[in-house]
């Protein structure tokens, strides 16, 4: 291919992602060691009260912003390095709650409270999730020619529901009143306030998102399926191993680069996990890091917002994403060495 042929077809996709993701990923760097605030001056202000024969005159110093030639209220930025993370991160009461050994004290500091829920959701709905879709994978599989097509939709429909309302749907039917929460305390006859402590709340988030993603990690797998060695399986069969025994030896092994796959691309989504918080309006009970920097970013009764804060959260979530990656891109990177 000629240079200018390959520079028509990638130049625009590089650009979308240099305006996209680039830009804005050094934007959210820059802004996570500077603070922008609002300049404040204190004036002398005299206010007067009239009177019967003469006027009251009171003077007492005011804080007020400053506005500039247009009325905007002026702003500086100042570069505080790393105090910004130190802020997010509250050290100082982390090693306190530590040398304590109080849990209590540690879930009471917003970021850590996030990242224990975070990693907790993340690492345990991923062997749910990749254990979920292979058995899915192979109902689909085994499934005769007729219903085949009827078992794949209906398998796809938790996937094509979107994020929010489906959180918001197992909220509803979960809270006070709802169906399901009306036929569990009928048929263990007791009532249930299952929207009243953590533990529950995180078990359902938990179930949704598993719920919502194993239909992708289906599809997948089932795609690998088709591409299975059949005198392997044949083989197997003649020699007397077991149907565990196939899929241990030879289904797994042969589907070990989609279960890579999917691994990154749902520790990459649920470590963002956003929609569960707000969907079952958990954020008295549970948060996590990406719902903590959108609540930086929620204006306050002055209508000031943290931008500072919330690009430090950014970061320090998209540093967890890598870390978490680095196990599978280690296994990915050996794969393909071996394969050379």
């Amino acid at each position: 291919m000629k240079p200018k042929v390959f520079a028509a077809f990638v130049g625009p996709s590089i650009f979308m992602m240099l305006l996209f993701i680039a830009f804005p990923l050094v934007s959210v760097f820059w802004n996570s060691f500077v603070v922008t605030q609002p300049v404040y001056e204190t004036v002398e202000v005299e206010n007067c009260t009239a009177g019967f024969l003469e006027q009251t005159c009171t003077t007492e110093m005011e804080t007020r912003p400053v506005l500039d030639e247009s009325g905007e209220i002026r702003r500086q930025t100042e570069f505080v390095g790393f105090q910004t993370y130190q802020n997010v991160l509250e050290m100082g009461r982390f090693w306190e709650a530590v040398k304590d050994r109080s849990w209590t004290a540690l879930q009471n500091i917003d970021f850590w409270k996030a990242l224990r829920f975070t990693l907790m959701f993340t690492l345990v709905t991923l062997p749910l999730v990749l254990g979920v879709g292979l058995a899915i994978a192979l109902v689909i599989n085994n499934a005769s020619q007729k219903i085949k097509g009827p078992v794949i939709f209906l398998s796809l429909l938790p996937f094509i529901i979107t994020p929010v309302i489906g959180a918001l749907s197992i909220n509803w039917l979960f809270r006070g009143d709802g169906i399901l929460t009306a036929f569990l305390e009928w048929w263990l006859e007791q009532d249930l306030a299952l929207f009243a402590q953590a533990w529950t709340i995180e078990l359902m988030m938990m179930f949704y998102r598993v719920w919502h993603v194993a239909p992708f990690a289906a599809i997948v797998f089932y795609a690998g399926l088709q591409t299975v060695n059949q005198d392997s399986l044949e083989s197997a069969v003649i020699d007397g191993a077991s149907r565990w025994q196939r899929l241990r030896l030879i289904v797994i092994p042969h589907l070990a680069p989609l279960l890579i796959f999917v691994a990154m691309i749902h520790l990459m989504d649920t470590y963002r996990v956003f929609e569960e918080v707000v969907g079952f309006r958990a954020e008295g009970y549970v948060i996590s890091l990406q719902w903590l920097t959108y609540d930086f970013l929620t204006p306050d009764q002055a209508g000031n917002r943290s931008i500072s804060r919330a690009s430090a959260s950014a970061m320090l979530t998209m540093i967890g994403i890598a870390i978490l990656l680095v196990p599978l891109l280690k296994r990915t990177w050996r794969d393909h060495k071996g394969s050379h």
